[in-house]
């Protein structure tokens, strides 16, 4: 993995970042559609943050789009609650099954233990581990097999429950991984994609040198990362319109970041942290292109703060965008939006 590296300025990467991320223009309705904007997973930490997420980059999306039977919820990465196309199980689960003996045995027989104790059942995630005589937030380790789906409505406790084991080779599972965060994430190091995966900075540097060839060096104004070979001439294409504004939830993918990704994204120090809070992040506003202010949700109520003057055509946009966010509970009522400049 050496070489000379190509160098790709700001404006390229964020110009393919939201190109991979379908977040240019809308794409239409339908399976195909979810599967390719939940490519890198859709983290759902916050409720219904997978459903925004799908809003901003799929036309027609509705207050239930998540529950798509295309779709399942998983703790994935990091043992964070995502959305993924159900095809791309193996790819989020065993991806992220750990290497070391111990661990792995750890996951493997704890879903056996909860597979035996729900005999295909479903089970609050608190019951199940009061029956089982661990602590509920231990199933997690279980999803590392792929055999353990959930359901969060936010509000209640994650029902769970087992399916058969996909029928995937965990090596060939991480490498997947590996390219589906390239491609969104891209360009990346193998320590980011370690923190990302959960899987720790050496297991990352494994991932990236299995995939040998099919990952090229790049330099950044940020430093030194890897694209997929394959996408290289999508980074030197020249950039195609922009959506005039997208409002992204707290975790969206084009946000999730750490390190000097975020000054890639965001270089002045103070709204970085703005954006990337110590407690829960809001939601990024993203104006032309580039996040220009945060948002916070409370009900109906959608509070926009901007980090410079937006013209009137600008704010326009941006209210539109906020009063068709497709807001589980709160049918039949008007979404306020309100500026806080």
């Amino acid at each position: 993995m050496s070489g000379a590296r190509l160098g790709l300025t700001r404006p390229q990467i964020l110009a393919f970042r939201r190109h991979a991320g379908a977040l240019n223009e809308r794409l239409p309705r339908g399976r195909r559609s979810l599967r390719r904007v939940a490519w890198a997973g859709l983290q759902d930490s916050m409720p219904r943050a997978a459903l925004l997420s799908i809003h901003a980059r799929v036309a027609g999306t509705g207050p239930s789009t998540w529950k798509d039977p295309s779709l399942v919820q998983l703790w994935g990465p990091r043992f964070n609650v995502f959305v993924v196309a159900a095809r791309d199980l193996a790819v989020f689960s065993l991806g992220t099954l750990p290497d070391d003996a111990k661990g792995r045995h750890r996951a493997v027989d704890l879903a056996a233990r909860l597979n035996a104790l729900l005999g295909g059942a479903r089970m609050t995630y608190g019951e199940a581990g009061h029956a089982l005589g661990v602590h509920p937030n231990s199933l997690r380790y279980a999803a590392a097999t792929g055999t353990v789906l959930i359901r969060w409505e936010g509000a209640r406790l994650p029902t769970v429950w087992t399916v058969p084991p996909p029928e995937t080779d965990p090596h060939d599972a991480r490498l997947e991984l590996a390219r589906r965060y390239l491609h969104i994430y891209g360009p990346a190091t193998p320590e980011a994609f370690g923190r990302w995966a959960g899987i720790g900075p050496r297991h990352g540097a494994a991932a990236f040198e299995a995939l040998g060839r099919s990952v090229m060096p790049v330099r950044t104004p940020v430093g030194d990362a890897w694209i997929l070979t394959r996408d290289e001439a999508g980074f030197r294409a020249a950039p195609g319109p922009v959506a005039p504004a997208r409002l992204l939830p707290s975790g969206d993918a084009y946000l999730l970041l750490h390190g000097t990704d975020r000054d890639l994204v965001i270089p002045d120090p103070d709204r970085r942290r703005a954006l990337w809070t110590p407690r829960v992040w809001p939601g990024g506003l993203l104006v032309d292109g580039e996040v220009a202010g945060t948002w916070r949700r409370a009900d109906a109520v959608i509070t926009v703060q901007p980090w410079r003057p937006l013209s009137p055509a600008e704010r326009d946009a941006v209210a539109a965008e906020a009063e068709s966010l497709p807001l589980p509970g709160i049918e039949g009522r008007r979404i306020v939006v309100r500026w806080d400049d």
